[in-house]
Parts: structure tokens; C-alpha cells; sequence
């Protein structure tokens, strides 16, 4: 059955109009965001062992090099739990974990700062690398 223009002052049918492609959509399938509005949330703080580092480079493969506030170059990777939770971009300001094992070299990423945080971490006195 082929699609027949219709002629002036007759009502369309709903389906004519869907072949015609007179109206388009995806069925309400797609990925839905919000309003661009950051959220107030409590300030995550360094535990006993972890410090915070500056994402220098990307070296790939979810692994980073991580300049530490204690003066320490790492190379950090994202755990895999936390894989698809957040992304890491040069210039981001983290939360690292040292491994028990080759500590001072390499460690875990196991948050990320926003710009805001970033701010409050000054206001709280911690040290943050830049």
C-alpha cells in the first residue's frame, strides 16, 4: 500500500502520517540527562593511606601517570570496579591508593575531583598538586 497525499481539508490518519515520516522519534529509548547541575556532597578526604594526586599523563589501557602530593611520581590504574564509573582526563585532580606492594611507585585511582572539590580540598588545607 503506498502512501497517497491527501488532498486539502481532509483529515490524516496517524498511520499516514508515519510513512509519510512526518513524525520521528525513537521511541523514548534514548539515554535521558538532566539538568546540568552540579550537586552538593560531602567533601571525600584522604584515609590514613591515601593521598591526592594530578593526572599528568594518560599512559593507556586505564592506567595513568599520577603526580602525588607526597612528591611522588605513580602510575596508577582505574580498579575494575570502578572502570565505567567515572573517566579520567589529563589535568584531573584524584583520590590514589598506593599499592601495599611497590607503593611508591604505582597505586589505585579510587576517585575523582571535580572542579568544585578541587576548590574545597584548598579551603580543608590538603595539599593539591598542580
Amino acid at each position: 500500500m503506498s502512501a497517497r497525499l491527501a488532498e486539502p481539508g481532509t483529515l490524516l490518519r496517524g498511520l499516514d502520517l508515519f510513512r509519510r515520516g512526518g513524525y520521528r522519534g525513537g521511541g523514548g529509548r534514548g539515554k535521558r540527562k538532566g539538568p546540568a547541575v552540579e550537586e552538593f556532597h560531602e567533601l571525600k578526604v584522604p584515609k590514613d593511606t591515601e593521598v591526592v594526586g594530578f593526572v599528568t599523563q594518560a599512559v593507556g589501557a586505564s592506567n595513568f601517570r599520577v603526580r602525588c602530593a607526597d612528591n611522588l611520581e605513580r602510575i596508577c590504574s582505574i580498579p575494575g570496579r570502578l572502570r565505567r564509573r567515572f573517566w579520567i582526563k589529563e589535568g584531573d585532580v584524584v583520590l590514589v591508593k598506593p599499592w601495599m606492594v611497590q607503593g611508591t611507585e604505582r597505586g589505585d585511582i579510587v576517585w575523582r575531583y571535580s572542579l568544585a572539590d578541587k576548590d574545597r580540598l584548598k579551603m580543608a588545607g590538603l595539599k593539591v598538586p598542580q
